[in-house]
């Protein structure tokens, strides 16, 4: 029979557990959506424990998801529970601190609601930690588990509309709340390559940059990231969340946050870029996919597919437009100096 995981949830808030009650009607994605939900639905996991420094909340989401033990304090949660996977469900601020404790205390595998923290010294210790003990981590950016997204990337990787040009994300935001997810999506959409420099321009006072530590997430206008294999990322203001792949052959389309798809390629008597069929599709809550991807990890001993070196990649794409503002849109190469930079009051 296989391995059953026990799991504990830091966070009982919105994502943590009640997210599903706003968006039960929307037609974006599929549901669950929130943490609980997610493992509810996974057959190979069950939630044991939840904690939130609020205790009303905690009650709250221990009983609409008969989790049968509440706790205030996480640490106290983890060392008598023993969980083997954590789930972290708070706010960006104490993300590194959890994710720390956590591993430090013999969790196997970590699902971090996005953003990953607020600055890239907790990243690093967040990747440093998780790479010495091994741990299967992915990051809450669920449209890369979603597979509408990974048919997109399917089609571009199989050189079906030629060489990939450009990446480009219609959407912006603040740069931790909102933006993780265009960062990640341009990552995705680059087959996860590595990051030479990025170029942006950052609706923020350049008075909130003097002590390297802005007062709120910033909004992110517009963003450029080279990446090492040659592809251009572009994120512009965008209304809903719609990513793009430009190849020399064709052009691969989200639509309306991904509740459609649209694939073009160069075909017919003028070798036009014209409209193809997308392929078919099971539409699956990308929550489920994100369990279920650390659940597999966690039986063959593989990577995970939003690991936590991926995070941090993604995230750095983040604070490297944020830092190209505060010098005056200059390139910001990779790895970024500024690892202190902190975004917003968490």
């Amino acid at each position: 029979m296989a391995n059953q995981y026990r799991v504990c949830i830091v966070g009982c808030g919105r994502m943590g557990g009640t997210i599903d009650e706003e968006v039960k009607d929307s037609k974006y994605g599929a549901l669950p959506y929130s943490h609980a939900a997610g493992y509810t639905a996974c057959e190979r996991t069950t939630i044991i424990a939840a904690a939130d420094v609020v205790e009303e909340k905690a009650k709250y989401v221990c009983s609409k998801w008969n989790i049968p033990k509440m706790y205030t304090d996480y640490r106290e949660m983890i060392e008598k529970e023993k969980p083997d996977i954590v789930s972290v469900a708070t706010r960006p601020g104490n993300h590194a601190e959890i994710t720390i404790f956590a591993v430090e205390h013999g969790v196997k595998g970590v699902y971090c609601d996005k953003p990953l923290c607020a600055s890239m010294e907790e990243a690093d210790a967040m990747y440093e930690v998780c790479e010495q003990y091994g741990v299967k981590f992915n990051l809450g950016t669920q449209r890369r588990f979603t597979p509408g997204y990974l048919r997109m990337r399917e089609i571009v990787e199989s050189g079906e509309i030629g060489e990939r040009r450009s990446i480009i994300a219609y959407s912006g935001g603040s740069a931790l709340w909102g933006y993780t997810h265009a960062a990640d999506m341009l990552l995705f959409l680059a087959s996860d390559s590595e990051v030479e420099y990025v170029q942006g321009n950052v609706a923020v006072d350049d008075a909130d940059f003097e002590d390297n530590r802005t007062e709120s997430d910033p909004n992110i206008i517009m963003g450029y990231i080279r990446f090492k294999n040659g592809a251009h990322g572009i994120s512009i203001p965008g209304s809903a969340y719609e990513f793009e792949v430009n190849c020399s052959d064709g052009i691969v389309r989200s639509l309306n946050n991904g509740s459609g798809f649209q694939l073009r390629k160069r075909q017919g008597q003028w070798n036009e870029i014209l409209a193809a069929d997308f392929p078919l599709f099971e539409r699956k809550s990308g929550t489920v996919g994100c369990i279920e991807d650390i659940v597999e990890a966690l039986d063959t001993g593989r990577e995970t597919k939003g690991n936590i070196r991926l995070a941090r990649i993604s995230t750095e794409i983040t604070f490297g437009i944020v830092d190209s503002q505060r010098q005056k849109g200059a390139r910001i190469y990779m790895p970024m100096e500024n690892r202190s930079l902190y975004l917003g009051r968490w």
